[in-house]
Parts: C-alpha cells; sequence; structure tokens
C-alpha cells in the first residue's frame, strides 16, 4: 500500500510540474514580438518613447506640435502632419532624435501652405 501511496504522489507532482511548465511556456509565447507586433514590454517602451516625444516637441518653442502626429514602433519614431516651415520638420527631427531610446526617425511632415510633388500615379495620368 505505501507503493501506490509513493507512486500515486509522484504520479501528481509530475503531473502538477508539467502544467506549470506549460503554464510558463504559453505566457512567454504570449508576450514574445513578432515581425508585425510588438512585445509587451516593446509597447511600453514605444508608448513612453511617443509621450516624451510629444512632450518635447510640444515644450519647443520653434516648432508648431499641434498639428504633429507621433507613432513610435520598435524605438522607430514617424512624425507626419502639419508644419508651418521647412525649419520647423528640421527641428521636430532634431527634437525626435534627441529622445532616449530613439533608433530612427521618420518624418511624413508636410510644410502647411506648400504644393506637394505630383505622387508616381499622378504622374503617369498626365
Amino acid at each position: 500500500m505505501s507503493n501506490l501511496k509513493n507512486s500515486y504522489s509522484n504520479l501528481k507532482r509530475n503531473s502538477l510540474m508539467a502544467l506549470l511548465g506549460a503554464g510558463l511556456a504559453i505566457s512567454a509565447a504570449a508576450c514574445a514580438a513578432t515581425p508585425t507586433q510588438e512585445s509587451t514590454g516593446g509597447y511600453v517602451d514605444d508608448s513612453t518613447i511617443t509621450a516624451k516625444v510629444k512632450t518635447d516637441l510640444a515644450q519647443d518653442s520653434k516648432v508648431s506640435a499641434s498639428d504633429v502626429s507621433v507613432k513610435t514602433y520598435k524605438g522607430v519614431v514617424d512624425l507626419s502632419g502639419f508644419v508651418n516651415s521647412q525649419s520647423q520638420i528640421s527641428e521636430a527631427r532634431l527634437v525626435a532624435g534627441q529622445v532616449n531610446g530613439v533608433k530612427a526617425v521618420h518624418d511624413n511632415l508636410i510644410v502647411k501652405g506648400v504644393v506637394a510633388p505630383p505622387t508616381v500615379a499622378e504622374k503617369r495620368v498626365d
């Protein structure tokens, strides 16, 4: 009877360890990054970068940040929207690039009142 109790106890313990191991593996996989989706930690870092860039742009007197949108993915900051001059684009890039954790800055900023050059598709129509 004692051997049967020990076998049952070992089986219970081994099953519990296997279950805990599987749960740990599943939760680790759920937080992992994929090529198109960030890990949980990566998202927190990117949202922190975005907030810091927005704050710094708002505090910079050389940039009209009210029409500038900031998004960050894996440390790459994307600036989009409208500014008043080409110098504000340069300043916005500089400000964003100085934030800790920024790997690169892409700007899709447009100077208000300046006619954008035609796109490739628009050129084909002519």
